[in-house]
């Protein structure tokens, strides 16, 4: 079944290559051609998927290195004048990054704070004043769970969660409709949770790099616009639940037994999660990006060992591989001018900006709903945020922004996230229960998003 995916994928470049530079729209050039050929390929690659996404994304830097940079291979003919070739050291910097020592930083935290039991530990102090109510329960479950997924892999977040709930779904009886409850609860709140900062999921940083380039954005000008409305979709994924799944249970109990650490290590990582947090939210303050911050963590947890050999083995380096991949995409298009040339050359010209955010948000609603969101938002961003200049800062940071939420709002079936994986393993919900929760929850999160960001255009 891979052999004619893996072809198409070898093949579908090499017919970009071979369309004369003639017969493409004025403006277009030989380095142009070579670029979209790179761009099929990372399509197909993370459509098809005949091999890993994250190794698609190291070929899309090797090709780049051979095809389009000034030092390239010798028996690729050379460009023509008046193409500027782009830096070898400046493909290979992709490694380094502001966006991916973001996400390392985060990496650490989440590491540290699994290795002396912060995560369970706080999971279960905070999901104690939520009694025995069942309703109140689901609440806080997702309350809990997105709060972590802002901070740590939303992966690892549900993997957490669901070990903390099992024992609870366990004990109710069978057929009780409050087991799919609590257990859509955590990857969707995992999902959800992660458009509050940042860090919370590898497209957030895809998005903020481009919005960087507009305006500076600071994690805590991220959380302003995110977190609101991340509350907002969380209390509808509630009332969702409590509707599609109304259970006779009248109290339910969670295991709230277990202790915080008292050794130095966990001190250390104590301490050093704070202030990593709070320096994160008063960058305004102490004039710190949220870039250099990430390094504290990352510097402190290595130096200390706290984050060895065996916890940098079990690192997502595959998420930061995929994330570069797309990043070196995004770059090549840009500096090469192919970006502006699509957007000039696409029938889009007499459509409104509601209208475009309406189009690129169903696109990337649909296909991140069948592909990883990271790969979507890799895709389909430097095309927004090329398209989206026409209507000025405004209208490219609203573009930015539903696209990037509708990546992170495509829940509806098990391949859909890692956490719906992770929950659809369980065998206590069936794939159409994801897909009437999971469509519900993210087809009003999408329509809010279009509402929101386009009435506060202006205050973006």
């Amino acid at each position: 079944m891979k052999n004619w995916r893996l072809l198409f994928v070898i093949f579908a470049p090499l017919l970009v290559l071979m369309i004369p530079v003639s017969a493409l729209p004025e403006g277009f050039s030989e380095i142009h051609l070579r670029v979209m050929s790179i761009f099929v390929f990372a399509v197909s690659a993370w459509v098809l998927e005949p091999f890993p996404v994250y190794a698609a994304s190291l070929w899309i830097i090797f090709l780049q290195l051979m095809m389009l940079s000034n030092r390239p291979l010798s028996l690729i003919p050379a460009l023509g004048p008046g193409q500027n070739p782009l830096s070898w050291e400046e493909i290979l910097g992709v490694f380094a990054s502001p966006i991916l020592i973001l996400f390392l930083g985060g990496f650490f935290l989440a590491s540290a704070a699994t290795k002396v039991k912060l995560d369970k530990n706080l999971a279960r102090v905070l999901l104690k004043p939520f009694g025995q109510n069942p309703k109140m329960v689901l609440l806080g479950l997702i309350l809990i769970t997105a709060v972590f997924s802002m901070f740590m892999s939303n992966t690892a977040t549900t993997a957490m969660m669901l070990a903390i709930v099992m024992p609870v779904i366990s004990g109710l009886s069978q057929g009780d409709p409050l087991q799919k409850a609590l257990i859509l609860a955590v990857p969707f709140a995992a999902n959800i949770g992660g458009l509050g900062t940042p860090i919370g999921t590898p497209p957030n940083a895809i998005a903020l790099k481009y919005l960087m380039e507009i305006h500076p954005v600071s994690f805590m000008g991220w959380m302003q616009f995110a977190v609101p409305y991340m509350v907002f979709i969380l209390f509808l994924l509630w009332v969702i639940l409590i509707v599609m799944f109304p259970s006779a249970t009248k109290s339910i109990q969670i295991d709230m037994t277990g202790r915080f650490l008292k050794s130095v290590d966990a001190y250390v990582v104590y301490v050093v999660c704070a202030l990593t947090v709070v320096l994160w939210l008063t960058g305004a303050w102490h004039g710190l990006n949220s870039y250099t911050v990430a390094l504290l963590p990352v510097c402190i947890f290595s130096a200390t060992k706290i984050v060895g050999k065996p916890e940098l083995r079990d690192m997502s380096w595959d998420v930061l591989w995929l994330v570069a991949g797309g990043v070196a995409l995004g770059d090549s298009m840009e500096k090469t001018g192919l970006s502006s040339l699509i957007v000039q050359n696409l029938p889009l010209g007499s459509l409104s900006m509601v209208m475009m955010s309406v189009i690129f948000a169903i696109l990337c609603f649909v296909l991140s709903n069948f592909m990883s969101s990271t790969a979507t938002a890799n895709l389909v961003l430097p095309l927004v945020a090329a398209m989206g200049m026409q209507w000025g800062e405004s209208g490219a940071t609203v573009l930015i922004l539903v696209s990037c939420f509708s990546c992170s709002l495509a829940m509806a079936l098990p391949v859909s996230t890692p956490p719906n994986a992770l929950a659809y393993a369980s065998n206590r919900v069936s794939q159409s229960d994801m897909l009437k929760a999971g469509l519900m929850v993210g087809l009003i999160g999408l329509i809010l998003s279009l509402v929101v960001f386009t009435l506060f255009q202006k205050a973006l």
